[in-house]
């Protein structure tokens, strides 16, 4: 009887952690609950933490779900005094209901470095280039000589899976592996 009952709340407890991970659409209760995070972040810090991962080279990757992306308008929103409605937040899912965003921050040596990058998921087996590329043309300079592009990548969602972890990595001109980050899904809403 008390294995049965481990078994049923280690369920339960996973079942539970797999609806926090990110979706892909949001229905009306999360849309609701995604402007009241934005709307209360703005006395907290460390507001889009959730979504931000870091590798060892001290890169980072903003990854923006659907409900990242509307808990950023509640939260600008918020700033401005306002709120968001929830007519505002079904249009700002809609725009992009096809593709996951990833902001990236990269580290190089010289001001063009980022130029013919390019991007793709690894998710198990299957590898999926990025369907949108926009590398930063004018990285800023930091004071210890090195440049910081800011480059957007945009993926098909119909290729991954909410809860599971994907790999981006970030290739030269060369096709030669310059950076990676593990992403995990489940771990964001």
């Amino acid at each position: 009887m008390t294995r049965a009952c481990l078994h049923a709340a280690l369920a339960t407890v996973l079942l539970a952690a797999s609806v926090e991970a990110a979706s892909f659409t949001l229905d009306a209760r999360r849309l609701q609950e995604a402007t009241a995070v934005g709307e209360r972040s703005i006395t907290q810090d460390d507001f889009g933490d959730e979504w931000r991962v870091r590798n060892g080279a001290g890169e980072q990757v903003l990854v923006f779900t659907p409900f990242h992306r509307v808990a950023l308008a509640g939260r600008q929103a918020a700033f401005r005094k306002t709120s968001l409605k929830p007519r505002d937040g079904e249009k700002i899912v809609k725009q992009h209901d096809d593709r996951l965003e990833l902001w990236v921050e990269l580290k190089g040596t010289r001001p063009d470095f980022a130029r013919q990058y390019s991007a793709r998921l690894v998710t198990g087996e299957r590898s999926v280039e990025a369907a949108f590329a926009q590398n930063e043309r004018t990285p800023l300079r930091g004071e210890d000589g090195k440049f910081t592009a800011r480059c957007v990548y945009s993926f098909p969602i119909r290729v991954l899976t909410p809860n599971g972890k994907v790999v981006l990595i970030v290739r030269d001109a060369d096709r030669r592996d310059v950076s990676s980050f593990t992403i995990d899904l489940a771990a964001m809403r």
